[in-house]
């Protein structure tokens, strides 16, 4: 089993203390040499560590004045309703979606079971990118019986609001009846897409939402990059 690299360690050390709020936004970082001597590591690998983490947009350097933090990872609750936009707003950010791609093709193996279909029945699927403050935090797919919600598609590009689209399609309100986390390494397309490096860590989420009567309505399958994201678990 290969090992996590130093300098990775440190960098998701770091990312947790600005998670945790040990620092705030605009909260100037320990210097490089004092990060060295607590990790008990030389400065290029503390350098490669803060290097990294500029890259996920978390810490900004000044010129002469050291390394500041950019933005705290965003906190996502997860419990029996999960609304992005709400959800994204209330840590203090602006919520954004990128619609990737609109299809309609047969439900696999698991899409079927999950929303009480046939494999090969039709279903519509959403693919896109969710955004907080302009950066990408999250690459979703939302899949739903095509039988029932005929227009979705067309209803999604209008809105980009899963909640706004099941509403126009008479389902009022949503419940999440299952969610499944597993860690994962990102894949070369979904670090592309994340703005992450290919191999760094994700978080892979299985949601299953049904309507008021207890119907699945949307199988989501989303992967949020881990360093970005601080997943919570509520039961409400």
């Amino acid at each position: 089993m290969n090992k996590t690299p130093i300098w990775k360690s440190i960098a998701l050390s770091l990312t947790s203390d600005i998670a945790e709020g040990r620092y705030q936004t605009g909260d100037r970082l320990p210097t490089e040499a004092q990060l060295a001597a607590t990790h008990g590591v030389n400065r290029h690998t503390v350098r490669r560590a803060l290097s990294d983490m500029a890259d996920q947009g978390l810490v900004h350097s000044r010129r002469g004045a050291g390394v500041f933090v950019a933005t705290r990872p965003t906190e996502y609750p997860i419990g029996k309703r999960v609304r992005y936009h709400k959800s994204i707003s209330a840590s203090g950010k602006m919520p954004g979606k990128k619609i990737l791609a609109l299809t309609t093709r047969a439900a696999d193996e698991a899409e079927a079971e999950a929303l009480g279909l046939d494999t090969g029945d039709t279903v519509h699927v959403y693919d896109g990118l969710s955004l907080a403050d302009g950066q990408p935090i999250g690459l979703f797919q939302s899949v739903f019986p095509a039988k029932r919600f005929p227009d979705i598609l067309q209803i999604l590009t209008e809105t980009q609001s899963v909640t706004k689209a099941l509403q126009r399609c008479d389902v009022p309100d949503y419940t999440r009846i299952s969610t499944r986390l597993t860690a994962r390494a990102a894949t070369a397309t979904q670090a592309l897409h994340l703005h992450l490096p290919e191999g760094a860590p994700v978080l892979f989420s299985i949601g299953i939402n049904a309507d008021p009567e207890g119907n699945p309505v949307e199988y989501g399958r989303t992967t949020f990059a881990g360093e970005r994201v601080t997943l919570t678990l509520n039961e409400d």
